[in-house]
């Protein structure tokens, strides 16, 4: 059975009339469960048990305020700041398999609903599907795409997609890439030669560049943010398979560890299933699950 978060730390606390050490060790075990992470969690229980011996509260809501407290501190860096340009460019990354593709195409249906127009850029060269399927999410959202064939050079695709949403007076370009592995030292490196290019075709270009992470995948987030890190700068994340809470605290665990922002999660497999984050609404939904779905 599935617990979500907010089930997790009921059980871990059930039956106790006051704080005690085995509470806070079953706190630690479902805060670990959740994908939190060691450090983070860590981070947490020690907050708790410096509360508990200032305020020495017993109640279930006491704990449960103070919990949702210290992990909303943590997240205090996960609110982005977007700075203003036109054409306003990002480079999307990620492993293959994490929903990279399928959120650019939530992100171009999501910009188009505000008004913007977006083109994408089809980069990702080395997977003849890749292509394929980011022209259906671009058919589906109402945007035009930038393309070539099968085993061109990515970077090309990416000079070009910028110069074209400069000609076409476009506001918003969404650049996917070839999904990577930290033992795929030539795609690595890839993203250097295609962030040069674009800086080429736009001074200050690309003005973000945002990771895609499978918050279902646990401590292969965490893993996979760290072989980023160490490629290129990642300026934002945007986290899919959200739907559910059970694995939510990979989010928090995300902030606190990388100090990169959240911009978006996503909710669901449908085209608008996607949303901008909202620290306190998400520190909200990990304690009513419901929320999240709304």
């Amino acid at each position: 059975m599935a617990f979500n978060f907010f089930q997790k730390i009921s059980r871990a606390i059930a039956g106790k009339s006051r704080v005690d050490d085995d509470t806070l060790d079953n706190i630690e075990e479902a805060l670990i469960e959740s994908d939190m992470g060691v450090d983070t969690t860590l981070k947490v229980i020690d907050a708790l048990e410096d509360r508990v011996a200032r305020d020495r509260m017993v109640s279930f809501d006491e704990l449960v305020g103070y919990l949702r407290d210290e992990i909303s501190s943590l997240m205090e860096e996960g609110v982005a700041t977007v700075p203003e340009a036109k054409p306003f460019v990002i480079l999307v990354v990620g492993v293959n398999g994490v929903g990279k593709t399928t959120t650019i195409g939530k992100l171009a249906n999501y910009y188009t609903s505000q008004g913007k127009k977006v083109i994408l850029g089809a980069a990702d060269t080395f997977r003849a599907a890749a292509v394929d399927q980011l022209d259906i999410w671009a058919e589906r959202a109402g945007v035009d795409i930038v393309k070539q064939k099968m085993g061109s050079d990515p970077a090309s695709v990416a000079f070009d997609t910028v110069k074209a949403a400069q000609a076409r007076g476009a506001d918003v370009v969404l650049i996917d890439t070839a999904g990577r592995l930290h033992n795929r030292v030539d795609l690595m490196n890839e993203l250097g030669k295609i962030r040069n290019v674009c800086a080429k075709a736009l001074p200050g270009a690309p003005h973000e560049v945002m990771l895609v992470l499978d918050a279902s995948t646990g401590q292969n987030a965490f893993q996979q943010a760290a072989e980023f890190a160490r490629a290129t700068t990642i300026t934002s994340l945007a986290v899919t398979k959200l739907d559910g809470t059970a694995k939510g605290g990979v989010v928090v665990g995300l902030i606190d560890r990388f100090h990169v922002p959240v911009r978006f999660i996503g909710t669901g497999e449908g085209i608008a299933d996607l949303r901008p984050f909202d620290r306190e609404e998400f520190v909200k939904s990990l304690f009513n699950p419901e929320d999240l779905k709304k």
